[in-house]
């Protein structure tokens, strides 16, 4: 990518992260409910009228609207993006202390999906409308089809309260806690992601350098591996980059369920106990995450198709 594209994208970047940081400062800040009067309440204070204006005074919510948000985005400028209302913590500290136990799980469960999904993609592709296809096929409109709740709670059940193999209260990240949430994302990922393999090397298949390699002899082997697979990786790069942008947000259903201490359970809590500095940082976290990842994921196509650099 050159210099001027880079840059390019590097201002989109910083011009959406304002839009979203000013549109989810002013949800909060229309949303029904006073913060002072909860924070209040949890600390076990009496919500009294001189306690309640002392209190949005210390927080800032007397100023007008533009104060506060600016207030807000010089702190966010500086690597301060407030403390929590109902966890007496710095945003950015709970941020990142959430942030390793989700790329712990992310990065397992992609690992499964790729160590399945994969293999069954191509195995799916190279039988086409034979009977390992049909397997194949109706193995992944089962993974698609079952929600991960479900799958979670069955493998809870039978793994944690009948087998006893896990702790059912969770509350850990060791390797022994991170099984089953990972398998758990990992199914109904595996299942789309084998869809998409089976879509993208059904295509190559299908195009004229692959008769031309037929022609000359080739093996089916060799024109799969050699010519066949680098071609595909493009739309599946894609794919696995935006599944690790969702991964990184958080899973929340499956990181309650197995009490995983993650940024989507996190992120649960913060909106339940409406905590608006750290809903805000979460949401500004979690775009900044997905658009440097999208990022990534265009500065490799060039190293995966040099086409496309000569195109640009």
């Amino acid at each position: 990518m050159k210099k001027e594209n880079l840059g390019r994208r590097l201002l989109q970047i910083v011009i959406v992260l304002f839009g979203i940081s000013f549109f989810t400062f002013g949800l909060t800040y229309l949303s029904p409910g006073d913060p002072a009067e909860i924070m209040l309440t949890e600390c076990g204070n009496i919500p009294t009228p001189e306690l309640l204006e002392q209190t949005r005074a210390e927080l800032g919510l007397d100023k007008p609207f533009l104060v506060q948000y600016g207030n807000w985005l010089k702190g966010v400028l500086t690597g301060d993006m407030g403390k929590s209302y109902s966890m007496k913590v710095p945003v950015v500290e709970k941020l990142v202390s959430c942030f390793f136990p989700t790329l712990k799980l992310a990065l397992a469960s992609l690992l499964i999906m790729i160590l399945f999904s994969i293999p069954l993609g191509i195995l799916s592709a190279v039988y086409h409308n034979r009977w390992p296809d049909y397997l194949v096929r109706g193995l992944t409109f089962f993974g698609v089809s079952v929600p991960n709740f479900w799958i979670g709670l069955i493998l809870l059940s039978i793994f944690g309260v009948q087998l006893r193999w896990v702790t059912v209260s969770g509350g850990s990240t060791d390797f022994k806690s991170l099984v089953l949430p990972a398998v758990t994302l990992a199914i109904a990922m595996s299942a789309k992601y084998t869809r998409q393999v089976r879509i993208a090397v059904l295509e190559e298949l299908q195009q004229d350098y692959v008769t031309g390699a037929r022609m000359r002899g080739l093996s089916e082997k060799k024109i799969l591996w050699k010519h066949v697979l680098p071609n595909a990786t493009l739309p599946l790069v894609t794919l696995l980059g935006l599944s690790l942008g969702s991964l990184l947000g958080g899973t929340a259903v499956v990181e309650i369920i197995y009490n995983w201490p993650g940024l989507g359970s996190m992120a649960v809590k913060a909106i339940s106990c409406r905590d608006y500095p750290l809903v805000q940082g979460y949401v500004l976290w979690i775009a900044l995450l997905y658009m440097g990842i999208n990022l990534l994921v265009d500065l490799s196509y060039e190293r995966l198709d040099p086409r496309l650099k000569e195109e640009r």
